[in-house]
């Protein structure tokens, strides 16, 4: 089988929809995955996802739908899981057909809850999928912006920069440019961290706080996102790279961050509860706050603006005491 050969997308979301619109523009067909077997037949009778991004029309004759994750695992030679983390294990551990030997990709910006596990890692623990055989796809693309054909930048990442380079070119066209790097690991933590970083941001944002001390938050979190992941799988790359500092910026400041919408919630007076009952679609940053938080208790890196964050959402901290504090460590 040559890479990538079939292509399955999994998720139903604005993310997966956006990345199926890229595929379609560069391969002859996709299969998709989702859970819900009357979105698939709406999407099919609609030509466009019933629930996101409705604007992008679909050749549904291209699509082979399914809500039957063993089926679509059997057919396809390439798995692009791009579905909301929390709740990532409640899908993928429905497989039961050995996909040791497929690839996977993952699109999913944000860390297994209660595992505090990237997502890589838990593929290849958990179904046996080879490290080379592991892509991750990140960057800082809002779906939104990729529907609408804005100029966007994605970066995939492998082991084997090969197979990064055969991907990225069933992601690249007019408005999407590619860029590939080997750095899997650090990528997906950076896309855990820059959520919980927007959170920060919004939080600001709601505080009204300004303009001038949220660019000194997100220089802080560019510098604290690069402590954490250079300790903990540290190897050379370059924290301004878009795939790092420019994921960070867009989640932080955009208005089609979930995240940052979440955080700005809060910080007008939103209880995190009510605040997370608004929110329409998941903010990752809430989960991925959580497990950064537990897994730092075995690095001990400093993560004030984290720390922060967490004594927020998890300790009922009020926000403007926890900004407050956290603009004291500030530099």
């Amino acid at each position: 089988m040559s890479f990538p050969g079939n292509i399955a997308v999994m998720g139903g979301g604005s993310w997966a929809t956006a990345l199926a619109k890229l595929l379609l523009e560069n391969c002859s067909s996709i299969m998709w995955y989702m859970r819900r077997e009357d979105r698939i037949e709406e999407f099919r009778r609609l030509g466009h996802n019933p629930a996101y991004l409705t604007d992008v029309i679909f050749d549904i004759n291209r699509i082979d739908f399914s809500s039957d994750i063993n089926e679509v695992c059997s057919k396809a030679d390439t798995l692009l899981l791009v579905m909301p983390s929390p709740y990532f294990k409640s899908h993928v551990d429905k497989i039961t057909v050995d996909i040791s030997d497929k690839y996977v990709v993952t699109a999913i910006k944000g860390i297994v809850p209660d595992q505090n596990e990237i997502i890589t890692t838990y593929m290849m623990r958990r179904f046996g999928v080879k490290p080379e055989h592991m892509l991750v796809v990140s960057g800082p693309c809002h779906a939104e912006e990729i529907a609408l054909g804005r100029q966007s930048y994605l970066t995939v990442g492998c082991n084997d920069i090969f197979h990064a380079s055969q991907f990225a070119s069933c992601l690249s066209g007019k408005t999407v440019r590619t860029i590939t790097s080997s750095d899997v690991d650090g990528i997906e933590y950076a896309a855990v961290l820059k959520n919980i970083y927007s959170i920060a941001s919004g939080i600001v944002h709601g505080l009204k706080w300004g303009d001038n001390f949220q660019a000194m938050l997100v220089s802080n979190a560019i510098r604290e996102m690069e402590r954490f992941i250079d300790t903990v799988c540290p190897r050379p790359r370059q924290i301004c790279d878009s795939v790092y500092l420019g994921d960070l910026l867009v989640t932080s400041y955009s208005r089609f961050s979930r995240n940052h919408n979440f955080g700005s919630m809060i910080g007008r007076g939103y209880s995190v509860k009510a605040a997370r009952m608004e929110m329409e679609q998941t903010a990752e940053g809430y989960y991925g706050t959580k497990c950064i938080h537990e897994i730092n208790q075995l690095y001990g890196v400093a993560m004030p603006i984290l720390e922060g964050v967490y004594d927020i959402l998890y300790r009922n901290a009020k926000a403007s005491g926890a900004i407050t504090l956290m603009s004291e460590t500030l530099v």
